[in-house]
Parts: structure tokens; C-alpha cells; sequence
């Protein structure tokens, strides 16, 4: 006697055509009455659609950035490496700043205050004396302010002996204070006739002493530096 079994093979052929049969003959106007498969198709591609959008309206600026924030990491990393090198040696630029601390310091006693600056005057005048040069001329400058000093030239003629004018150049080098010899010329008292045999010269030059500003004047150029300044933003 024969027996009849089910079939239990996947029929894909048919299952396709029961897919397709779903989208055939569909209402644009009532995709509430559309079969599941349909509905499934179109949400998706609604999500995609959607997705896709989002991606390049919101995100694509922030791709930007990140890219940016990439480009910016070579240099980042060079930072970090330059200043955990300092780090690493941080006692050791410590112990260098004391000393330049203590160097300029030490600079700023050689630079005379302003009520100080008259003793200085003098001490250039002794100077020349004491090598028995006569000064023809003595004539403190208009002082010329700095950012942190100030400059005050004396224009000097003095006569004297060649060696006794030495002398004097080497006194001034030596004073306690800073003062510096700037445009020296030197020439015999009589250029037309030098044959007397006294040997005198005459010496013309630009003494230039320096002094360091007091507190107010730090802060009338402080005062005029942001001025300056903001005039320049303007």
C-alpha cells in the first residue's frame, strides 16, 4: 500500500513570487492597507534615508573637526615632548634663572639712580682731571628714555698728552658705574702747524652713562606701552 508523505523541500521559487505579489497593484494613498513586506521596505528606507541625511548635514562639520584635531596632533606631541624635557630639567633651569637673577642684579648696582647721576657727572669730570687733561667741554645731553633705563650722552673735548688721554679712556671703563666712550676722535690742537713738540691732543667724544628708572617711571612706560598699543588695535 502506497503512502502519500508531505514535502518539506524550501520552495524559494515560491516564496519569491508570494514577495513580489505583495507590492503588485499597491495605493500610494493607503499605506495603512499595505502588506507587511511593503511596509517593512519602505520604514527601511525611510531609516537610511534618514541616517544618510543626518550624516551629512550634522556630522560631516564634526568629521572636520576631527580631522583638524589630527592635523593638530604632530605639533601637540612636539609640545609635549619639548615640555617634558623642561620638566625633566625643571631644578636645573631653576638653578639658571637664580643666576641670571643674580647677573642682572649685579648689572643693575653698576647703573646709578637718578639722585646719583650728578655724582657720576663728577666722577667723569675727576677722572680726566686726575690725569691732568683741561676739558674745553662738558655738555650732559637730553636724557633718552628705554623701556626699562635710560640713556644720558655727555659730549667731552678734552687736551692732554696721548698717553694721559689713554689713561683717562681706561679710568672711565673702570668706574664703578657703566659709562661708555662713543664716537672718539682724536687729533693734534693745531692741525695746521703740529711741530711745537708739546705733544698735546685734543680728544672729542660722546660719553653715554645709563641709569635705571625708578618705579614711577616704570609705570609712566607701562602706561604709555598699553596706550600705544591699544591705539594701534584702534
Amino acid at each position: 500500500m502506497a503512502t502519500n508523505t508531505p514535502s518539506t523541500g524550501f520552495d524559494a521559487t515560491g516564496m519569491w513570487d508570494q514577495a513580489v505579489s505583495q507590492f503588485r497593484g499597491l495605493n500610494p494613498s493607503e499605506p495603512g492597507q499595505w502588506p507587511w513586506m511593503p511596509k517593512v521596505a519602505v520604514f527601511t528606507a525611510v531609516v537610511v534615508g534618514v541616517v544618510a541625511i543626518g550624516w551629512f548635514a550634522l556630522l560631516s562639520s564634526s568629521v572636520d573637526e576631527l580631522q583638524a584635531e589630527r592635523d593638530r596632533e604632530p605639533a601637540l606631541k612636539q609640545q609635549f615632548e619639548s615640555k617634558l624635557a623642561q620638566a625633566v630639567n625643571l631644578g636645573e633651569l631653576r638653578k639658571q634663572k637664580l643666576q641670571v637673577q643674580e647677573y642682572v642684579t649685579q648689572l643693575e648696582k653698576q647703573l646709578p639712580g637718578k639722585a646719583e647721576m650728578d655724582a657720576l657727572l663728577s666722577d667723569i669730570n675727576q677722572a680726566g682731571l686726575g690725569r691732568g687733561l683741561a676739558f674745553d667741554l662738558f655738555k650732559p645731553g637730553q636724557v633718552e628714555v628705554k623701556d626699562f633705563y635710560a640713556e644720558l650722552p655727555i659730549t667731552i673735548r678734552v687736551q692732554g698728552r696721548y698717553h694721559d688721554i689713554g689713561s683717562f679712556a681706561a679710568d672711565v671703563a673702570n668706574l664703578s658705574r657703566i659709562v661708555t666712550l662713543h664716537n672718539l676722535a682724536i687729533g693734534p690742537l693745531n692741525v695746521r702747524d703740529n711741530r711745537d713738540g708739546s705733544g698735546q691732543l685734543s680728544m672729542e667724544a660722546v660719553a653715554r652713562t645709563y641709569r635705571y628708572l625708578d618705579a614711577n617711571e616704570v609705570a609712566e612706560q607701562k602706561k604709555a606701552a598699553a596706550a600705544k598699543a591699544a591705539g594701534a588695535k584702534k
